[in-house]
């Protein structure tokens, strides 16, 4: 059975820092691309970062590039998402993903696995 764990989320203020750590069991991730959706209340999904398994070739969207960083520890089969500069407009729930086609352009159907989402809250 596969299973993909998020966790990092909380409350930060703007301008804060947070990662977001994503561990997988059942399935091999460095074998995926591998990418993080969001949900903002009220708003659509939103793929914000995505990176690819051949080689180290990532996509972030517009509204969090230079500030998102995505990574991965093969030998210890997570995914991590290190968030600076964190803005209001960062809010939602974040969902680690993986695909074989996810990368770049991060299509919701291409999701083979969805994790159950950590909740990111930039307030102050």
């Amino acid at each position: 059975q596969v299973q993909i764990m998020e966790s990092g989320g909380g409350v930060v203020q703007p301008g804060g820092s947070l990662r977001l750590s994503c561990s997988a069991s059942g399935i091999t991730l460095d074998s995926y691309s591998i990418g993080w959706f969001r949900q903002a209340p009220g708003k659509a999904l939103e793929g914000v970062a995505c990176a690819s398994n051949t080689d180290d070739s990532t996509y972030y969207s517009d509204s969090v590039k230079g500030r998102f960083t995505i990574s991965r520890d093969n030998d210890k089969n997570t995914v991590y998402l290190q968030m600076n500069s964190l803005k209001p407009e960062d809010t939602g729930v974040y969902y680690c993903v993986s695909g074989r086609v996810l990368f770049p352009n991060m299509p919701s159907s291409a999701v083979a696995y969805w994790g159950q989402g950590t909740q990111v809250t930039v307030s102050s």
